[in-house]
């Protein structure tokens, strides 16, 4: 009998008996015990339903009595109604008609607490109590039924005070169909099919390891109910099994160690032999002492040892060669997020693990073009019409080597004579191209969807959520390798790892522009968001200070919008912000900066403007968001609505960012107390001296061109020796006090357009054409009534 036979045999005589033996006890015992339990719960739960039904069933009658001894059932019922006694009641007199039913009664008929314990179809919608309205005489003068709603909150209650699920069944002939449950999506089906199966009020267990009761339909408790509660296991079970498990491995070791006595000499010396390589001699040996299985063991440790050391050294020199690529190209991901380094470092690293001439690292941009993004070794390898590469390696995807690798995720390798070698591509006799994606594939530059799988870190191919091949990104192609005719399968291999590398690396560049983008914009409008306008107003009143200028800050809050959210719903509230932040994008400058402050405030930053071109801004958008009522889908008709406006102005209102803002939010309170649909200007600051400048008609402009903040402007005088002075259009001008608020001149300004001369109107020249801005979430910010 060979070892293995002996082994075989003794172990399953010592230790497979008692293990079986064992798991048929626990076995048993476990289901036993179990379902004991298990039984128990369910009756008391049982108990506990008729007794939480009765109890709702007296509740009822009582409430249906206090209606039928009143004069005014209505009055009656409505106060029962308010003070949660009952969901619904209803008044018939002696001929059944309905005489008076509370609004929003659940749908009849309703199940009588005291209907015979008879099955019935039908969903059960509410539980009703019935008694009998007479005068006082004693003549019937009709019925009075209160009801109490069933639905899912009941039956959710009902398995509160049980502890156990609650099924109410949709009817009570069957089990099939079912009303309201608690029961978990993945035991449902199984607890029903068991209920169905059930007879009387007998406890059986479901497929999925639960025990199941039906209860009811019977007198005093007229709702169809399935209750289930989950199988327990014993509290000492996995100890039992463990002591069981530990008792049969001590039995196997002690009949192993009297087996080894006699048949392990072979393996102590294989031990021994093993245990030397394990500490590095690789000239240990084996002697072959048999033909049996440890002979034939001992003969192939021998050859493994020999295999061993010959690998061991080719290893150790391309180990030492891939760490330091390796920490390379570790340090370069960790540091930077510039992808044309990272690619660089990829390319190099490959080349010299895989000892080839020549590579490039290509990325599918719009279009579906693959683009060299960095190349190594390509001189001189390019055709005669373009001997220096000057158009660069650019392939079609799906056209040539490259571009059928990414067309088909399927990495190639071999050999190319100079006559095959395809348009575009460098010249080479050996080549090997893999594909890399990211790992949870993707889209192409231009938006298209390239076919074809990629490769991850370790070599394997990406797929998608759906199990499909991901979008390939790029392709990394070494040519003419070194020293060998071809590239081999461990080549292969080693770019696939490199491969994934690149794939991460294009991956991670996109998810911190992406997370870069989100953190300074709202979802909802894409305008900048509450963190944003913090530090973007602080620049720019740095800026304007620095060089003199003006910053005008409009607060903007659409009136009555919590009427919009209220009448039309939270969804068309969001069509709604979402295209007042569109019509207000159309409506500013490139230069201007668009923010929603929180909620349906938002705020507009207006460098180099003064407060009678913030007016003027404030007087489109305005116009903007009135005339055009905005149409909201799944409405008949168009939601109209209109904004606020307050206005102020660095220096004139506020010498931080913080100051201006509020004083701009000071001013939307005022506009908001005028009536809304209006705009306010700021007033100017009690603490800092300020003089009324005169605007003429025709305001001249400083020599640049650009409001300066604290320049006076000189203006004609008429006959007399006055100044003539005008208020801005639409501005208050009481409001128009500090430093001059003069427009820029058209000449003076190359960047005004027709566009921005049109949105300020006739009479004002206006640089700048409608810009945008983006945005994210925002700390929250309190209102104040608006």
């Amino acid at each position: 009998m060979t070892l293995r036979g002996r082994l075989t045999a003794a172990f399953l005589v010592v230790v497979l008996g008692p293990v079986l033996l064992g798991a048929f006890f626990v076995a048993s015992t476990v289901t036993a015990v179990d379902r004991s339990r298990s039984t128990e719960r369910l009756a008391v739960a049982a108990s506990t339903v008729r007794t939480s039904v009765d109890a709702l069933c007296q509740q009822l009658r009582a409430a249906a009595d206090a209606v039928a001894l009143t004069g005014d059932p209505a009055v009656a019922a409505g106060q029962l109604v308010s003070r949660g006694l009952a969901a619904a009641v209803q008044v018939t007199d002696v001929n059944g008609r309905v005489t008076y039913a509370s609004p929003d009664a659940p749908p009849t008929p309703w199940r009588d607490c005291s209907e015979p314990a008879t099955a019935s179809s039908g969903p059960v919608r509410a539980l009703a109590a019935r008694v009998d309205r007479r005068d006082p005489a004693g003549a019937l003068l009709g019925t009075v039924a209160a009801a109490h709603l069933v639905d899912p909150a009941f039956v959710a209650r009902l398995a509160a005070v049980t502890g156990v699920a609650v099924t109410l069944l949709d009817g009570g002939a069957s089990a099939a169909r079912f009303t309201h449950t608690t029961e978990s999506r993945e035991g449902r089906d199984a607890v029903l099919a068991a209920a169905g199966a059930a007879s009387g009020e007998r406890v059986t267990e479901s497929a999925k390891g639960r025990y199941v009761r039906r209860i009811g339909p019977s007198t005093g408790q007229p709702l169809p109910l399935v209750l289930s509660v989950p199988s327990e296991r014993p509290p000492g079970l996995h100890v039992t099994l463990a002591g069981v498990v530990v008792l049969a491995g001590l039995l196997a070791v002690f009949t192993a160690w009297r087996l080894a006595r006699v048949t392990t000499r072979p393996l102590a010396e294989l031990a021994g032999a093993v245990d030397r390589v394990a500490h590095g001699d690789l000239t240990a040996r084996v002697p072959v002492r048999s033909s049996d299985e440890l002979g034939r063991l001992a003969a192939a440790f021998n050859r493994m040892t020999r295999e061993t050391g010959s690998y061991v050294a080719a290893l150790t020199s391309s180990r030492d060669q891939l760490r330091g690529h390796l920490a390379v190209l570790g340090d370069t991901l960790a540091s930077t997020h510039d992808l044309q380094r990272i690619l660089r470092v990829i390319l190099h690293s490959a080349i010299a693990a895989t000892g080839a001439r020549a590579g490039a690292v290509l990325l599918v941009e719009a279009g579906g073009i693959l683009v060299a993004q960095c190349s190594e070794g390509l001189d001189g390898r390019w055709p005669a019409g373009d001997p220096d590469g000057s158009q660069g390696l650019r392939v079609p995807v799906g056209v040539g080597v490259v571009g059928a690798v990414a067309a088909t995720g399927e990495p190639q390798r071999g050999r190319m004579e100079p006559a095959d070698v395809p348009i575009g591509e460098p010249r080479c006799r050996t080549y090997v191209a893999v594909p890399f994606a990211t790992p949870g594939g993707g889209t192409t530059p231009g938006g298209g969807t390239v076919t074809g799988g990629g490769t991850t870190p370790g070599g394997g191919t990406s797929l998608d959520e759906a199990g499909a091949p991901a979008a390939a990104l790029g392709v990394l192609a070494l040519y003419d390798r070194v020293g060998a005719d071809e590239f081999d399968d461990d080549d292969l291999v080693t770019l696939r790892t490199f491969a994934g590398h690149a794939a991460v690396a294009v991956e991670n560049v996109r998810v911190h522009e992406e997370a870069q983008r989100l953190s300074l914009t709202d979802p909802l409008t894409g305008l900048w968001n509450y963190r944003y306008l913090r530090e973007s107003i602080r620049r720019e009143v740095e800026r304007a200070s620095r060089f003199g200028r003006m910053l005008s800050v409009l607060a903007l809050d659409l009136d009555r919008f919590k009427d919009v959210n209220d009448t039309y719903g939270h969804a068309a509230g969001d069509t709604v912000l979402a295209e007042f932040a569109r019509r207000v994008r159309g409506e500013i400058r490139e230069v201007d900066l668009a923010f929603r402050q929180g909620g349906e405030e938002f705020v507009l930053l207006l460098p180099e403007t003064d407060a009678r071109g913030a007016a003027i801004v404030a007087e489109r958008l305005g116009a903007a968001v009135r005339e055009t009522p905005i149409a909201v889908e799944a409405y008949a008709g168009p939601i109209v609505v209109t904004v606020s406006v307050g206005i102020a102005v660095y220096p004139d209102h506020g010498s931080t960012g913080r100051e201006v803002l509020e004083a701009a939010d000071d001013a939307l309170y005022a506009a908001k107390a005028a009536g809304r649909d209006t705009y306010r200007v700021a007033e100017a600051r009690p603490d800092v001296p300020t003089r009324e400048i005169p605007v003429p008609f025709g305001a001249v402009s400083p020599p640049d061109g650009l409001p300066r903040a604290g320049r006076p402007v000189q203006v004609p005088r008429e006959p007399g020796g006055h100044a003539r002075s005008e208020s801005a259009a639409g501005v208050p001008e009481s409001n128009l006090s500090g430093p001059a608020h003069a427009r820029p001149d058209p000449a003076d300004e190359p960047a005004a357009t027709a566009a921005e001369a049109a949105r300020a109107g006739p009479d004002v020249d206006w640089p700048g054409p409608g810009g945008g801005a983006s945005s994210g979430p925002h700390p929250p910010r309190q209102s104040r009534g608006r």
